[in-house]
Order: structure tokens, then sequence, then C-alpha cells
């Protein structure tokens, strides 16, 4: 089946009790057992659940995986995946990427004895070259938050080969309706379902997709023992929003690019960091890896600090808010609230400087979102 009718269908046919078309939400802690040492298809929510079953089946056949687990955040999605890890390992993370994400490296696993490398996986060379014998895998962000740089995921993970390493990719800005990296020889995929696949900004959640047996076991392993899993009601609504995933997708990345190509023609605007711009310095590889660039990009301000905080001010249509993903615009100043946990000159080497601002593009009608930053773009 294609993209559209797995998103309606995959893992959600009718349910077996009742033929509720939707699947329910199985609110509960526990189930009976048939009898004496003769439990049923679930015994217990933190090892199982109907609800988040039907969820995780979905997630995996959208992303074209052997299987999927649905998490509490995307954070706890994240850590769970880090639990392959020993103290004494070393992982390779691209040296561009969201706060959360860093401040989990450097402090949570950084204190568990957990070496981490931070490397612009642009470059093969340094990749190569990162490589020690206590490094057991790579982290990829593409496209990165905030910057919108791109990593070539089947050259990193020929490389990963190479090497026995794991290579995870963190797939929340495009969605498995724009990016399958699987397809580029990735070996575990991770999201933030808060974001495009539920699409709705009313339920906060995780998702990890794997492309192994082996992989999977231990994944499911890690989430059951662990207890990181989500709850049957956000399932729910993860999987109501991903039913219109592909429409919405469509609409998010239509709009966010007409923005761009406006956004690069104005005076204030010095710079606009969008993948489907050909002024993009990866422009190429977005076409070859990915069918569409998403809704949300970042542009610099030209000013500083200050003209941001003007624009910032001004708008009344785009909601001053952090996270992304949801049918209504959102702006943000990175700096000071998505990765005010990455140090400043941390940041400042990233190129997370205080003239970013990154978007967020919902699916308003599109002239209405121009005319909003152009009034606010008037105070700058």
């Amino acid at each position: 089946m294609n993209f559209r009718t797995l998103a309606i269908h995959a893992g959600q046919g009718p349910d077996p009790a009742y033929g509720a078309v939707i699947p329910p939400i199985y609110q509960t802690s526990t189930f009976a057992f048939r009898g004496v040492n003769e439990p049923g298809p679930f015994d217990y929510s933190r090892s199982g659940n109907p609800t988040r079953k039907a969820l995780e089946t979905c997630l995996a056949r959208l992303e074209g995986g052997v299987a999927g687990f649905a998490f509490g955040t995307g954070m706890a999605a994240e850590t769970t995946v880090l639990m392959l890890l020993d103290a004494g390992d070393r992982i390779i993370v691209h040296n561009d990427l969201y706060g959360g994400t860093y401040r989990l490296l450097t402090t949570v696993l950084a204190n568990k004895g957990i070496g981490v490398d931070f490397v612009d996986l642009r470059c093969s060379d340094l990749v190569r070259r990162a490589i020690r014998p206590e490094t057991k895998a790579i982290w990829i962000e593409t496209p990165t938050n905030p910057l919108m740089n791109l990593v070539d995921m089947a050259e990193v993970a020929g490389i990963a080969r190479e090497n026995e390493l794991l290579t995870i990719c963190d797939n929340t800005f495009l969605s498995p309706y724009f990016q399958r990296p699987f397809e580029f020889g990735i070996d575990i995929v991770v999201h933030s379902t808060t974001k495009y696949i539920n699409g709705h900004s009313d339920v906060v959640g995780g998702a990890v997709v794997v492309n192994s047996d082996a992989l999977a076991e231990r994944i499911g392993y890690l989430q059951n023992a662990l207890g990181t899993c989500a709850g049957p009601q956000d399932c729910f609504l993860v999987l109501r929003g991903i039913k219109t995933l592909a429409v919405r997708m469509e609409e998010h990345n239509r709009n966010a690019l007409e923005i761009a190509h406006w956004l690069e023609r104005h005076r204030k605007i010095s710079s606009v960091l969008h993948p489907g711009l050909s002024s993009h310095p990866q422009h190429d590889l977005a076409l070859r890896q990915m069918r569409g660039f998403g809704g949300t990009f970042s542009f610099r301000v030209a000013g500083g600090r200050t003209e941001v905080f003007r624009l910032l001010g001004g708008v009344q249509l785009f909601t001053l808010a952090e996270s992304l993903g949801g049918v209504e615009s959102l702006i943000e100043h990175p700096a000071t609230m998505t990765h005010a946990s990455v140090p400043q000159e941390e940041r400042e080497r990233m190129g997370i400087t205080d003239d970013v601002v990154r978007v967020s593009v919902g699916i308003e009608d599109v002239q209405d979102l121009i005319a909003d930053l152009d009034q606010a773009l008037a105070r700058v």
C-alpha cells in the first residue's frame, strides 16, 4: 500500500471486540489472564497495550522498518536508544543538533561514562578520523535543528558499516512522508511524535523504528525495563494525527517554501536557511534524499539580537513558542529558547547566533502568514 493508505489503515483494522473502526483507547493498567499461567496477548500496559501496538505498527510501516516503539516523549525515545551503549563506549554525534539532545549527551550520558565526539558529519574524512576502537554508534540529525544543515545518510551509513557501527537518525523534521532513512542504510530512526507525526500540538511523545529483529528485541526489552513507553491516551491522539500526515506535510512544505522565497528577497533578512532553496549549499543533496523539505526552517535577521526581538515581539499570527510541526505557525529564538541549554560558546561554534530565528510554518493561508511577517519586519 502507498503512504497515505498506510497512514490510515496500518495497524488500525476494526477492533476485534466490537468492530470499532477507530482503535479504542485501552485505558487500563493490567489485563486478565485467560487462566493460571495462561496470559493473553497483553498482560500489563507497560509491557504492551493494544492502542500503543496499533501506533507502533503504523509507525513501522510508514518508515519501512521491522518494528516500531512508542514512548512518552521524544527525549524518552532518545534515552532508550542510547541505553544500547555501555560505560566506556563512545558515540559520534553531528556537531549541530537539538539543544535537548546536546544536554542529554553532555550531562546524563557523559556522567555514565559514555563518551561523545561531536563531529561535522558533512565531512567524511572527519567522520573516519573520529572513529576509535570504543566507538559503537553514529548519531545523525538531518536536517539539523535549527540551522538546516544536511547529512549524507548513505555516505555516513557506508562508513558505519565498514566499521561495524550502529547508525541512528533523528527524522523528526521531515517525518517518514518526506524522508525514509532506512532507504539509505540507517539502522535506527528516532522521532519526536510531538511534532509533525501528531501535528496538532496537543500531545508529547516519541518513537523509535528499527530495521532488524535483533534491534527490535533489544529496544523492546529496554522500553519495558525502563518504563519509557507512551500511555494509551497519547497513542490514540498520535494515531489520529497520523491519518492526516500526508496532506498536512504537503501544505507545510508548500507554505514554508513560499515564505522562504519571500524572505530571501527581503532587505532586512541577511540569509535564509532552507534546503529547498537553490541558494542552500546542500540543495542537491536535499533533492537526492528528501521528497520534500518540511515546514520548519530558519533565517538570519540583519542587525542582530535587538532587531530579532523587535520581530518576535511584532508578530500577531505566528505564535512565539517552542516546538514545531503543528497546524499552527510558530516562531522562536533558538539562542534563548530551544537551545538555551547549550553553552554560549558552543552555540556560536555551531552557528546558532543571536540573529537566527526559526519558524514552524503551519497550514494557514500563506498570504496571511507573509502579511504577518511583513508587518513585524516593518518594526525592525
